[in-house]
Parts: structure tokens; sequence; C-alpha cells
């Protein structure tokens, strides 16, 4: 069985989130946001960050985005995502490597900022910049929803559960919405989903 170390509102939505449509059963352990981690959590999690998860041979592996793409793999049938062989595979791999080493990060930035410059005063220009990257980034992103209702391939896979996560965190969703329909068009439309309504029920990724 898996075990999922995650806490509300973090990046463990999208990964409870494929465990769920994938029907593979797993523990969820909550993980409490402390300075003063517990060493055996730094044991599967050096960063002290959410999510990991314990896979069944007990091996551990952070990385919300490489977590999703294993668990796709492992579970061919749920079809997380297209098929490893599918033309639609390349822009699977490639929106979800681009979405973890562009948005997230910047996401991290404006929300941790403090860890991101070593002059007190700095913090400002750190969220302006994580700020314009993270426009720069979800307009490409609405670029390529352009004219199609799932972001890879004909029906949702975990690359759009992975989009409205990260573009719920923005700072000023009012005009985000506005800015990039296409984005807005996928979210609304997950937005209405079974599962994702049950799970933003404890997680309070977007209003109700």
């Amino acid at each position: 069985m898996y075990k999922l170390y995650t806490r509300p509102g973090s990046g463990g939505f999208v990964v409870e989130a494929a465990l769920a449509l994938a029907n593979a059963p797993f523990e969820q352990i909550d993980v409490p946001k402390t300075d003063r981690p517990d060493p055996a959590f730094l044991d599967i999690s050096p960063l002290n960050q959410v999510p990991v998860l314990t896979l069944p041979d007990g091996s551990s592996m952070t990385e919300s985005a490489a977590i999703c793409i294993l668990l796709a793999e492992r579970h061919p049938e749920a079809r997380l995502a297209p098929a490893v062989d599918a033309p639609a595979r390349a822009d699977f791999l490639r929106w979800m490597a681009f979405m973890s080493s562009v948005l997230y990060p910047a996401v991290l930035r404006f929300y941790y900022a403090h860890r991101y410059t070593a002059d007190a005063d700095g913090t400002k220009a750190v969220k302006q910049a994580a700020i314009a990257e993270m426009d720069r980034g979800f307009a490409v992103l609405d670029n390529a929803l352009k004219g199609r209702d799932w972001l890879v391939g004909d029906q949702m896979s975990v690359a759009d559960i992975y989009l409205v996560m990260l573009v719920a965190w923005h700072p000023d969703i009012d005009s985000a919405r506005a800015a990039w329909p296409n984005i807005e068009r996928l979210w609304a439309r997950l937005r209405e989903h079974p599962l994702l309504k049950t799970l933003n029920t404890s997680h309070e990724m977007w209003p109700g």
C-alpha cells in the first residue's frame, strides 16, 4: 500500500487526486508545518517538504510532478496520462516538467520570499519577480490550451489537475482568471469534477 505524507493546501492535492483516480489504496499521513521536523520525516524528505509518497516496496519519493508521472506509469488503466507510446506523451512530459520547473518554483518564491534573498529588505523585489515569472508561464500554458479541451491528449490527465492547482495559488486570482481565459475554461470544468470538489473541501484550494 502507498503512504502519502501531505497537508491541506499543499502539492499533495494533485497526488491525492492521482491516487484516487487510480483507485489505489493509500494511507494518508498529515505532516504539520514546522521548522523543527521529526528527524524520521527528514530521512524521506530532506528539504522538509510535502508531498512524499512511500511506495509499496518501502522506498519513498518526493516532487509532486515526478510522483504523478510514476503513478501514471504504474496504473495505466486509470489513464492518468497519455500512454507511453502515444503521440501526446511527449507533450505530457514537456508540460509536467515545465510546470514543475517554472511555475512551482515561482509560487514558492512568492510565498517564501525570505528564503530567496539575504537582504532583509529584498523580499518585495523577490515577490514581484515571482509574480512576473508566474504570469509568463501561465501565458504560455494558456496559449497551449487554445482550441483544446485538455492540456494534452483527448481526455483529462494529471497535467490538467497540476495546472489548476498551480493557478489556484496565484496571489491575484481574479486577475489571473481574466488574463488567461483558456486556463479559466479548463479550471471551471475541473471545479465541477466530483473528485476535485471533494478534495477541495479539505484542501480549500479555491472558493467552494
